[in-house]
Protein backbone atom coordinates (compact mmCIF):
# COMPACT_ATOMS: atom_id res chain seq x y z
CA UNK A 1 0.00 0.00 0.00
CA UNK A 2 1.14 3.57 -0.85
CA UNK A 3 0.96 4.41 3.15
CA UNK A 4 3.25 1.59 4.03
CA UNK A 5 0.81 -0.41 6.12
CA UNK A 6 1.83 -3.74 7.11
CA UNK A 7 -1.43 -4.60 6.88
CA UNK A 8 -5.43 -2.48 6.43
CA UNK A 9 -5.79 -2.43 9.55
CA UNK A 10 -3.53 0.85 9.96
CA UNK A 11 -5.82 3.45 8.55
CA UNK A 12 -8.63 2.30 11.68
CA UNK A 13 -5.34 2.51 13.83
CA UNK A 14 -4.70 5.97 12.44
CA UNK A 15 -8.21 7.13 13.00
CA UNK A 16 -8.34 5.80 16.43
CA UNK A 17 -4.82 6.73 17.92
CA UNK A 18 -6.10 9.79 19.56
CA UNK A 19 -8.95 7.42 21.71
CA UNK A 20 -7.99 5.43 25.03
CA UNK A 21 -7.63 1.84 24.28
CA UNK A 22 -9.69 -0.34 26.93
CA UNK A 23 -10.06 -4.07 26.84
CA UNK A 24 -13.55 -4.18 26.85
CA UNK A 25 -13.56 -6.43 29.89
CA UNK A 26 -12.00 -3.31 31.94
CA UNK A 27 -14.15 -1.22 30.76
CA UNK A 28 -16.58 -0.89 33.60
CA UNK A 29 -14.17 -1.01 36.43
CA UNK A 30 -12.56 1.81 34.76
CA UNK A 31 -15.79 3.77 34.39
CA UNK A 32 -16.13 3.70 38.20
CA UNK A 33 -12.71 4.42 39.00
CA UNK A 34 -13.29 7.60 36.54
CA UNK A 35 -16.68 8.37 38.10
CA UNK A 36 -14.87 8.05 41.80
CA UNK A 37 -11.76 10.30 40.66
CA UNK A 38 -14.51 13.15 39.13
CA UNK A 39 -16.01 13.32 43.02
CA UNK A 40 -12.30 13.77 44.39
CA UNK A 41 -10.82 16.34 41.79
CA UNK A 42 -11.90 19.03 40.15
CA UNK A 43 -11.67 17.41 36.73
CA UNK A 44 -9.78 15.47 34.53
CA UNK A 45 -7.14 15.94 31.38
CA UNK A 46 -8.57 16.02 27.93
CA UNK A 47 -5.26 14.38 26.93
CA UNK A 48 -4.24 10.74 28.48
CA UNK A 49 -0.92 8.76 27.55
CA UNK A 50 -1.33 6.28 25.30
CA UNK A 51 0.07 2.54 25.90
CA UNK A 52 4.00 1.86 25.14
CA UNK A 53 3.68 -0.51 22.03
CA UNK A 54 5.40 -1.92 19.58
CA UNK A 55 5.65 0.89 16.40
CA UNK A 56 2.70 -0.17 13.90
CA UNK A 57 4.21 -2.62 11.02
CA UNK A 58 7.20 -2.58 13.36
CA UNK A 59 8.83 0.24 11.45
CA UNK A 60 11.22 1.52 14.36
CA UNK A 61 11.52 4.74 15.04
CA UNK A 62 14.97 6.57 14.37
CA UNK A 63 16.45 9.88 14.83
CA UNK A 64 19.10 11.85 12.87
CA UNK A 65 20.76 15.07 14.73
CA UNK A 66 23.29 17.17 12.52
CA UNK A 67 25.11 20.27 13.55
CA UNK A 68 25.82 22.97 11.56
CA UNK A 69 27.84 25.18 12.81
CA UNK A 70 25.60 26.28 15.87
CA UNK A 71 22.13 25.13 14.37
CA UNK A 72 20.67 21.87 14.40
CA UNK A 73 19.02 20.25 12.27
CA UNK A 74 16.84 16.96 13.12
CA UNK A 75 14.55 14.25 11.59
CA UNK A 76 12.22 12.16 13.28
CA UNK A 77 10.79 9.48 11.19
CA UNK A 78 9.75 5.56 11.51
CA UNK A 79 11.84 3.35 9.13
CA UNK A 80 10.48 0.61 7.21
CA UNK A 81 12.16 -1.60 5.51
CA UNK A 82 12.27 -3.35 1.68
CA UNK A 83 10.87 -6.92 3.20
CA UNK A 84 7.36 -7.05 4.13
CA UNK A 85 5.75 -7.75 7.35
CA UNK A 86 5.39 -11.53 6.08
CA UNK A 87 8.72 -11.95 4.42
CA UNK A 88 7.66 -10.79 0.82
CA UNK A 89 10.70 -9.49 -0.99
CA UNK A 90 9.41 -5.93 -2.01
CA UNK A 91 12.72 -5.15 -4.06
CA UNK A 92 11.80 -3.53 -7.13
CA UNK A 93 8.33 -2.39 -5.85
CA UNK A 94 8.80 0.03 -4.19
CA UNK A 95 9.19 3.26 -6.23
CA UNK A 96 5.68 3.60 -8.09
CA UNK A 97 3.99 0.83 -6.59
CA UNK A 98 4.00 0.53 -2.56
CA UNK A 99 5.06 4.63 -3.09
CA UNK A 100 3.35 5.61 -5.96
CA UNK A 101 4.28 8.71 -7.80
CA UNK A 102 2.68 12.02 -7.37
CA UNK A 103 -0.23 13.09 -5.72
CA UNK A 104 -2.92 9.84 -4.52
CA UNK A 105 -6.08 9.56 -2.55
CA UNK A 106 -5.10 7.89 0.46
CA UNK A 107 -8.89 6.62 0.99
CA UNK A 108 -8.69 8.14 4.68
CA UNK A 109 -8.10 11.70 6.29
CA UNK A 110 -9.72 14.50 4.27
CA UNK A 111 -9.98 12.76 1.18
CA UNK A 112 -7.52 15.37 -0.60
CA UNK A 113 -4.67 13.70 -2.79
CA UNK A 114 -1.52 13.17 -0.68
CA UNK A 115 1.71 13.44 -1.20
CA UNK A 116 4.10 10.37 0.63
CA UNK A 117 5.08 10.94 4.29
CA UNK A 118 8.53 10.67 3.49
CA UNK A 119 8.94 7.90 6.02
CA UNK A 120 5.95 5.45 7.36
CA UNK A 121 3.88 5.83 10.38
CA UNK A 122 3.30 9.41 12.03
CA UNK A 123 4.76 12.86 10.24
CA UNK A 124 8.05 12.84 9.51
CA UNK A 125 9.62 15.81 11.47
CA UNK A 126 12.10 18.44 10.52
CA UNK A 127 13.39 20.12 13.43
CA UNK A 128 15.79 23.16 12.51
CA UNK A 129 16.99 25.25 15.62
CA UNK A 130 17.42 28.73 13.62
CA UNK A 131 16.63 30.25 10.15
CA UNK A 132 18.35 27.98 7.35
CA UNK A 133 18.17 27.60 3.62
CA UNK A 134 16.93 24.48 2.11
CA UNK A 135 18.08 24.20 -1.76
CA UNK A 136 18.86 27.89 -1.79
CA UNK A 137 15.15 28.43 0.13
CA UNK A 138 14.67 30.25 3.22
CA UNK A 139 13.21 28.02 5.82
CA UNK A 140 12.28 29.65 9.36
CA UNK A 141 13.72 27.63 12.81
CA UNK A 142 10.67 25.65 13.82
CA UNK A 143 9.39 22.21 13.76
CA UNK A 144 7.72 21.11 10.38
CA UNK A 145 5.51 17.38 8.72
CA UNK A 146 8.22 16.55 6.04
CA UNK A 147 6.41 15.37 2.95
CA UNK A 148 7.72 14.24 -0.39
CA UNK A 149 6.33 14.18 -3.88
CA UNK A 150 8.28 11.29 -5.50
CA UNK A 151 8.12 11.62 -9.91
CA UNK A 152 9.39 8.57 -12.09
CA UNK A 153 11.68 11.39 -13.76
CA UNK A 154 13.66 11.97 -10.22
CA UNK A 155 12.36 15.40 -10.13
CA UNK A 156 10.98 15.09 -6.85
CA UNK A 157 8.98 17.86 -4.19
CA UNK A 158 10.62 17.93 -0.77
CA UNK A 159 7.40 19.62 1.73
CA UNK A 160 7.75 21.32 4.57
CA UNK A 161 4.42 21.61 6.27
CA UNK A 162 3.34 23.63 9.50
CA UNK A 163 1.36 20.44 10.48
CA UNK A 164 4.05 18.19 12.43
CA UNK A 165 1.82 16.13 14.39
CA UNK A 166 -0.66 14.28 12.25
CA UNK A 167 -0.45 10.43 11.13
CA UNK A 168 1.39 10.36 8.32
CA UNK A 169 -0.25 12.35 4.87
CA UNK A 170 -3.73 11.38 5.53
CA UNK A 171 -4.48 14.74 6.67
CA UNK A 172 -1.84 16.88 4.34
CA UNK A 173 -3.22 20.08 3.52
CA UNK A 174 -1.30 22.64 0.81
CA UNK A 175 -2.48 25.13 2.69
CA UNK A 176 -0.19 24.68 5.59
CA UNK A 177 3.14 24.10 3.26
CA UNK A 178 5.52 26.26 4.80
CA UNK A 179 8.08 25.86 1.80
CA UNK A 180 8.50 23.39 -1.06
CA UNK A 181 11.82 22.36 -2.74
CA UNK A 182 12.69 20.51 -5.92
CA UNK A 183 15.27 17.52 -5.12
CA UNK A 184 16.94 14.86 -7.61
CA UNK A 185 16.36 11.42 -7.15
CA UNK A 186 19.64 8.99 -7.74
CA UNK A 187 20.41 5.61 -7.96
CA UNK A 188 22.32 4.55 -4.83
CA UNK A 189 23.70 1.47 -3.01
CA UNK A 190 20.77 -1.13 -1.85
CA UNK A 191 19.75 0.04 1.26
CA UNK A 192 17.73 -2.22 3.25
CA UNK A 193 16.13 0.07 6.04
CA UNK A 194 14.69 3.60 5.16
CA UNK A 195 17.34 5.91 6.18
CA UNK A 196 18.17 9.66 6.60
CA UNK A 197 21.73 10.43 6.95
CA UNK A 198 23.97 13.22 6.37
CA UNK A 199 26.30 12.33 3.36
CA UNK A 200 28.03 15.70 3.18
CA UNK A 201 28.54 18.10 5.95
CA UNK A 202 30.95 21.48 5.48
CA UNK A 203 31.34 24.15 7.96
CA UNK A 204 28.19 26.42 6.60
CA UNK A 205 25.81 23.68 4.85
CA UNK A 206 25.39 19.83 5.29
CA UNK A 207 23.35 17.76 2.90
CA UNK A 208 20.67 15.30 3.87
CA UNK A 209 19.71 12.19 1.50
CA UNK A 210 16.66 9.86 2.17
CA UNK A 211 18.38 6.64 1.12
CA UNK A 212 15.75 3.58 0.60
CA UNK A 213 16.19 0.68 -1.46
CA UNK A 214 18.26 1.68 -4.84
CA UNK A 215 16.94 5.19 -4.57
CA UNK A 216 18.75 8.25 -2.52
CA UNK A 217 16.90 11.77 -2.43
CA UNK A 218 19.38 14.53 -1.28
CA UNK A 219 18.43 18.13 -0.51
CA UNK A 220 21.07 20.87 1.39
CA UNK A 221 20.97 22.66 4.41
CA UNK A 222 22.78 26.00 4.44
CA UNK A 223 23.55 28.68 7.04
CA UNK A 224 24.71 31.35 5.39
CA UNK A 225 25.13 33.83 8.28
CA UNK A 226 27.33 31.21 10.55
CA UNK A 227 29.59 33.57 11.63
CA UNK A 228 26.94 35.76 12.96
CA UNK A 229 24.96 33.42 14.61
CA UNK A 230 28.26 32.49 16.71
CA UNK A 231 29.17 35.94 17.56
CA UNK A 232 25.72 36.91 18.51
CA UNK A 233 25.69 33.45 20.81
CA UNK A 234 29.15 34.81 22.03
CA UNK A 235 27.63 38.39 22.72
CA UNK A 236 24.67 36.66 25.15
CA UNK A 237 27.34 34.26 26.70
CA UNK A 238 29.73 37.18 27.71
CA UNK A 239 26.81 38.89 29.26
CA UNK A 240 26.24 35.72 32.10
CA UNK A 241 28.29 33.50 33.66
CA UNK A 242 31.23 32.89 30.83
CA UNK A 243 31.74 36.65 30.83
CA UNK A 244 33.06 36.30 34.58
CA UNK A 245 36.74 34.73 32.91
CA UNK A 246 39.49 36.28 31.08
CA UNK A 247 39.61 33.50 29.20
CA UNK A 248 36.09 33.66 27.41
CA UNK A 249 36.83 37.24 26.74
CA UNK A 250 39.95 36.32 24.83
CA UNK A 251 38.35 33.26 22.44
CA UNK A 252 35.86 35.77 21.99
CA UNK A 253 38.39 38.10 20.53
CA UNK A 254 40.22 35.86 18.73
CA UNK A 255 36.69 33.82 17.06
CA UNK A 256 36.62 37.63 15.49
CA UNK A 257 40.27 37.82 14.48
CA UNK A 258 39.53 34.37 12.77
CA UNK A 259 36.65 35.03 10.98
CA UNK A 260 37.86 39.43 10.41
CA UNK A 261 34.81 40.68 11.57
CA UNK A 262 33.38 42.39 14.06
CA UNK A 263 36.95 44.18 14.72
CA UNK A 264 35.87 47.04 16.76
CA UNK A 265 34.29 44.67 19.26
CA UNK A 266 37.08 42.38 19.11
CA UNK A 267 38.71 45.19 20.56
CA UNK A 268 36.77 45.80 23.57
CA UNK A 269 36.56 42.32 24.51
CA UNK A 270 40.35 42.13 24.02
CA UNK A 271 40.37 44.99 26.61
CA UNK A 272 38.24 43.55 29.16
CA UNK A 273 40.42 40.26 29.49
CA UNK A 274 42.95 42.43 30.39
CA UNK A 275 41.23 45.16 32.44
CA UNK A 276 37.65 44.02 33.42
CA UNK A 277 37.14 44.57 37.33
CA UNK A 278 36.49 41.15 38.36
CA UNK A 279 37.62 39.57 35.68
CA UNK A 280 40.27 41.39 33.56
CA UNK A 281 43.90 39.98 33.95
CA UNK A 282 47.32 41.63 32.51
CA UNK A 283 49.41 38.65 31.33
CA UNK A 284 51.09 37.74 27.75
CA UNK A 285 47.80 35.89 26.19
CA UNK A 286 45.81 39.02 26.75
CA UNK A 287 47.82 41.31 25.57
CA UNK A 288 49.27 40.14 22.77
CA UNK A 289 45.04 39.38 22.29
CA UNK A 290 44.67 43.18 22.13
CA UNK A 291 48.00 43.63 19.77
CA UNK A 292 46.81 40.80 17.33
CA UNK A 293 43.25 43.04 17.23
CA UNK A 294 45.12 46.48 16.28
CA UNK A 295 47.36 45.13 14.35
CA UNK A 296 44.43 43.83 12.28
CA UNK A 297 42.66 47.22 12.62
CA UNK A 298 45.64 48.28 10.83
CA UNK A 299 46.43 50.76 13.75
CA UNK A 300 50.12 49.55 13.57
CA UNK A 301 51.93 52.14 15.89
CA UNK A 302 49.30 51.26 18.72
CA UNK A 303 49.91 47.20 17.46
CA UNK A 304 53.28 47.62 18.35
CA UNK A 305 53.08 49.22 21.46
CA UNK A 306 51.09 46.43 22.80
CA UNK A 307 53.13 44.22 21.72
CA UNK A 308 55.81 45.57 23.21
CA UNK A 309 53.80 45.74 26.36
CA UNK A 310 53.39 41.95 25.65
CA UNK A 311 56.70 41.02 25.03
CA UNK A 312 58.27 42.20 28.12
CA UNK A 313 55.86 41.25 30.39
CA UNK A 314 56.67 38.68 33.14
CA UNK A 315 53.91 36.19 31.51
CA UNK A 316 55.62 35.76 28.54
CA UNK A 317 57.51 32.88 28.48
CA UNK A 318 60.80 31.62 26.32
CA UNK A 319 58.77 30.10 24.29
CA UNK A 320 56.07 32.30 23.08
CA UNK A 321 58.88 35.09 22.65
CA UNK A 322 60.44 33.20 20.40
CA UNK A 323 56.97 32.21 18.65
CA UNK A 324 56.46 35.81 18.07
CA UNK A 325 59.69 36.43 16.43
CA UNK A 326 59.33 33.67 14.26
CA UNK A 327 55.98 34.85 13.23
CA UNK A 328 57.49 38.12 12.45
CA UNK A 329 60.21 36.14 10.59
CA UNK A 330 57.89 34.30 8.56
CA UNK A 331 56.07 37.56 7.82
CA UNK A 332 59.36 39.04 6.09
CA UNK A 333 59.95 41.48 9.28
CA UNK A 334 63.29 39.76 9.28
CA UNK A 335 64.74 42.88 11.47
CA UNK A 336 61.93 43.17 14.37
CA UNK A 337 62.47 38.90 14.46
CA UNK A 338 66.40 39.52 14.81
CA UNK A 339 65.17 42.70 17.79
CA UNK A 340 63.09 40.08 18.91
CA UNK A 341 65.34 36.72 19.50
CA UNK A 342 67.82 38.52 21.02
CA UNK A 343 65.34 40.51 23.54
CA UNK A 344 64.26 36.41 24.31
CA UNK A 345 68.47 36.11 25.19
CA UNK A 346 68.27 39.10 27.10
CA UNK A 347 65.11 37.81 29.15
CA UNK A 348 65.46 34.18 29.32
CA UNK A 349 69.14 33.66 28.86
CA UNK A 350 69.97 29.61 28.08
CA UNK A 351 66.43 28.80 28.52
CA UNK A 352 65.47 26.67 25.33
CA UNK A 353 64.69 27.77 22.66
CA UNK A 354 66.54 30.76 23.10
CA UNK A 355 69.49 29.76 21.50
CA UNK A 356 67.30 28.48 18.49
CA UNK A 357 66.40 31.67 18.33
CA UNK A 358 69.84 33.41 18.01
CA UNK A 359 71.04 31.04 15.25
CA UNK A 360 68.24 32.35 13.54
CA UNK A 361 69.26 36.04 14.09
CA UNK A 362 72.95 35.72 13.28
CA UNK A 363 72.36 33.65 10.45
CA UNK A 364 69.85 36.59 8.97
CA UNK A 365 72.96 39.15 10.09
CA UNK A 366 75.25 36.64 8.13
CA UNK A 367 77.70 35.90 11.05
CA UNK A 368 77.23 32.43 10.62
CA UNK A 369 80.06 31.66 12.95
CA UNK A 370 77.80 33.27 15.26
CA UNK A 371 75.08 31.21 14.40
CA UNK A 372 77.01 28.04 14.04
CA UNK A 373 77.97 28.53 18.45
CA UNK A 374 74.32 29.00 19.16
CA UNK A 375 73.07 26.60 16.65
CA UNK A 376 75.38 23.74 18.73
CA UNK A 377 74.08 24.91 21.78
CA UNK A 378 70.45 24.42 21.04
CA UNK A 379 71.52 20.99 20.01
CA UNK A 380 72.87 20.24 23.36
CA UNK A 381 69.39 21.39 24.67
CA UNK A 382 66.71 20.00 22.16
CA UNK A 383 64.28 18.18 24.14
CA UNK A 384 63.28 15.49 21.53
CA UNK A 385 64.76 13.67 18.62
CA UNK A 386 62.40 16.00 16.03
CA UNK A 387 64.07 19.25 17.09
CA UNK A 388 68.03 17.05 17.22
CA UNK A 389 67.15 16.56 13.73
CA UNK A 390 66.26 19.79 12.49
CA UNK A 391 69.23 21.50 14.05
CA UNK A 392 71.15 18.95 12.89
CA UNK A 393 70.73 19.76 9.77
CA UNK A 394 71.24 23.88 10.37
CA UNK A 395 74.38 23.01 11.79
CA UNK A 396 75.77 21.26 8.51
CA UNK A 397 74.38 24.45 6.32
CA UNK A 398 75.83 26.58 8.48
CA UNK A 399 79.11 24.99 8.72
CA UNK A 400 79.01 25.33 4.47
CA UNK A 401 78.81 29.08 5.44
CA UNK A 402 75.46 29.81 4.14
CA UNK A 403 72.46 31.28 5.95
CA UNK A 404 69.73 28.52 6.87
CA UNK A 405 66.82 30.75 6.70
CA UNK A 406 66.68 33.32 3.46
CA UNK A 407 63.35 32.64 2.71
CA UNK A 408 61.75 32.30 6.24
Amino acid sequence: MYDLSTTAGERRIAAASTRPRFAPSLLPVLLVAVSTAACLATGLSAQQRGLDLPPSGENQKSTVIQHIGPVQVRIDYSSPDVTGPQGQDRRGQIWGQLVPHGLTNLGFGNGNPGPWRAGANENTVFTVSHDVLVQGQALPAGTYGLHMITAEDGDWTVIFSSNSTSWGSFFYDPSEDVLRVPAKAEQAPYREWLTYEFIDRQPSEATVALHWEELRVPFTISVPNRTELYLTGIREDLRDSPGFSWQNWVAAAQFALSQSTALDEALQWAEAAISAPFVGQANFTTLSTKAQVLQALERQNEAQEAWNVALNHPTAGPVQVHTYARQQQAAGNVDEAIRVFKLNHQRHGEAWPVHVGLARAYSAEGDYGKALEHAKAAHQQAPDAVNKGNLETIIGILEEGRDFNPTN
